[in-house]
């Protein structure tokens, strides 16, 4: 029968498997955060394995085998930039109390990420831009992405008429399409147009929204 201590400690090949797989995930996680900054910069169609490789100083079949393809690629990046979207905007909003505090918290924290990339862009906005024509499994992540986000914000819409924040007969679609027009129009006017002010009268568009709808 085993010993205890032949039970709780691996075998040495064992440990070189979990830090094998331990630096694979290092790796990945670090081509992850090159590719992010290339598309936020180049947009997903400036994405390839060979940009990647030179980004970080790897070989092409050292970033292909974490990926296999560019459109695999392209998907993994659009999946971690919405992690990063929800470990940023939705979960902390979501200690909010809900109703009125919690779609605040939303969109205040929606504007704070956005204004943080109106110097690199949006993988969502320049995403939009090079699929909307376009059918297939990066298209399908983009949106499914943006869906799951409009979703949540639906939701909290949904739950501030319950509360009693907004009037009985406020369409949460109708709120959330002006709320989601204020974002895109930021970014033209503050990424493009280099409009100052922008972020202020984004700001003020929400108060504006809220008071048309609130009892």
């Amino acid at each position: 029968m085993p010993s205890s201590s032949t039970l709780s400690d691996p075998s040495p090949s064992a440990r070189s498997e979990v830090r094998g797989l331990h630096k694979g995930q290092q790796t990945k996680a670090h081509i992850l955060d090159a590719a992010l900054h290339l598309a936020s910069q180049a947009g997903l169609e400036g994405l390839s394995i060979g940009a990647l490789a030179a980004a970080t100083g790897m070989s092409k079949s050292g970033v292909f085998a974490h990926f296999g393809s560019r459109e695999e690629l392209q998907i993994s990046v659009v999946r971690e930039y919405h992690v990063r979207f929800e470990q940023e905007v939705f979960y902390p909003a979501m200690q909010a109390p809900r109703g009125l505090p919690r779609l605040r918290a939303l969109f205040d924290l929606w504007m704070k990420r956005t204004s943080v990339e109106l110097d690199s862009g949006c993988i969502y906005i320049s995403g939009a831009v090079e699929f909307d024509d376009r059918s297939g499994p990066v298209r399908d992540a983009l949106a499914d992405s943006v869906h799951t986000w409009h979703a949540a914000m639906r939701r909290t819409i949904v739950q501030c008429r319950e509360h009693g924040d907004l009037r009985a007969d406020a369409d949460e679609a109708q709120l959330l399409f002006e709320v989601h027009g204020l974002i895109l129009a930021l970014h033209y006017e503050a990424r493009f147009l280099r409009a100052q002010g922008a972020l202020q009268r984004a700001h003020q568009g929400f108060e504006n929204i809220l008071a048309r709808f609130s009892r």
